[in-house]
């Protein structure tokens, strides 16, 4: 199993108009085949700068090369991620 992750802020302003409609957008992953467990997150630690996260399992790692192959996790990173993401970092995990 993997789990992938990503910590991020937007390019918009905490609260404006723009933030619910990206994420809303990314809701699109989840129903990529191979996705499980897909949460969308408001990070509330005041020990991170990042205002967001999202979180997703992959059997194995086909699975995880197929979701990053997708048309819509490409069109996602292309049209949503790559304009309004301001920064973040990526971290996957597998269990020891």
């Amino acid at each position: 199993m993997i789990r992938h992750t990503v910590v991020f802020s937007l390019n918009h302003a905490m609260g404006s108009v723009e933030e619910k409609p990206f994420l809303d957008a990314a809701l699109v992953l989840e129903k990529i085949p191979g996705v499980s467990r897909f949460e969308r997150l408001r990070q509330v630690s005041p020990k991170a700068d990042y205002a967001f996260g999202f979180s997703m399992e992959f059997a194995d790692q086909a699975a995880y090369d197929l979701y990053n192959e997708h048309p819509d996790h490409t069109a996602f990173v292309r049209d949503r991620w790559v304009p309004e993401v301001a920064r973040f970092q990526e971290i996957d995990y597998v269990a020891l």
